[in-house]
């Protein structure tokens, strides 16, 4: 099956956020992709943090859910949306939540992300933390697709630095592993393409990491490269900048053939601990 992973330049307008989003989708499904994944903070790279707040919706329910829900339906693709704020129940912070919807347009999964990130190297600072609240609970969905069940273990941006949370997705394991994200250009230009490929290579899977890249309005720069890795770490597609569409075929033989020669998932000496001291 084609898989396809959009890259944005999101600005602060919602509305025109979704256009954006909605003309790649279209051209990821005209070239025939069925499961689609947008980029972290698709409808809003806001001026100031506390923008998430003014646009946060009620679960399962908001402008943005619903013209997702539309798209998905409109292309008959499975949408992995990116990531949204999802309102909490005292409304004081919100959840970054990264929603799937089933080719019906029907709500099938969501998961809110669990790793806030929080970086400051004297010239840059971000702490999602401000205005975020972390998720609790790991996710993975499955997928009703024309070759069976597709298994996709959920992740965000900076879950990506904590592979333990993977090493949950793969019980039982996933065949594709998603990281919307938004990494900044300097976190991004050391890290993203090796943490993306350990991912891939650790867990004997496909991964997909749809990303914002480029400068936004709001002074941020992201670092884009929106990649798919196979499960033996070759990068199959890669959009650099600016608004693309990175796609590739995720063959199921190729992932049983790389966990058959090399079964290192089942190796994994779980019981290993550190000699008390």
């Amino acid at each position: 099956m084609k898989i396809a992973a959009v890259q944005m330049v999101s600005t602060p307008r919602v509305d025109e956020n979704l256009a954006a989003a909605r003309r790649l989708v279209a051209v990821a499904a005209a070239d025939g992709a069925t499961l689609v994944a947008l980029p972290e903070y698709f409808c809003l790279m806001g001026n100031d943090d506390r923008d998430k707040l003014a646009h946060a919706e009620a679960p399962g329910d908001g402008p943005i859910q619903r013209a997702l829900a539309d798209c998905a339906r409109a292309h008959r693709v499975w949408l992995i949306a990116g990531t949204l704020p999802i309102r909490t129940a005292t409304g004081e912070r919100a959840l970054n939540a990264s929603c799937v919807f089933a080719p019906d347009g029907r709500h099938h999964a969501r998961y809110d992300k669990i790793h806030l990130f929080r970086y400051d190297n004297g010239r840059e600072q971000y702490d999602e933390g401000r205005v975020l609240q972390a998720g609790r609970e790991p996710v993975a969905a499955v997928l009703d697709t024309a070759g069976g069940p597709l298994r996709v273990g959920m992740s965000v941006c900076y879950d990506l630095r904590f592979p333990e949370l993977y090493r949950v997705l793969m019980e039982p394991p996933c065949d594709l592993l998603v990281v919307p994200s938004a990494f900044t250009h300097t976190t991004g230009r050391a890290h993203w393409e090796v943490l993306l490929r350990a991912r891939a290579i650790e867990n004997q899977c496909y991964v997909m990491a749809p990303a914002q890249g480029g400068r936004h309005e709001n002074g941020r720069r992201t670092w884009g490269h929106t990649m798919i890795v196979d499960p033996w770490g070759e990068v199959l597609a890669c959009v650099t900048e600016g608004e693309g569409v990175a796609m590739a075929e995720l063959d199921r033989d190729h992932l049983a053939a790389v966990r058959a020669q090399l079964p290192a998932l089942s190796h994994r000496a779980v019981t290993c601990r550190l000699p008390a001291a």
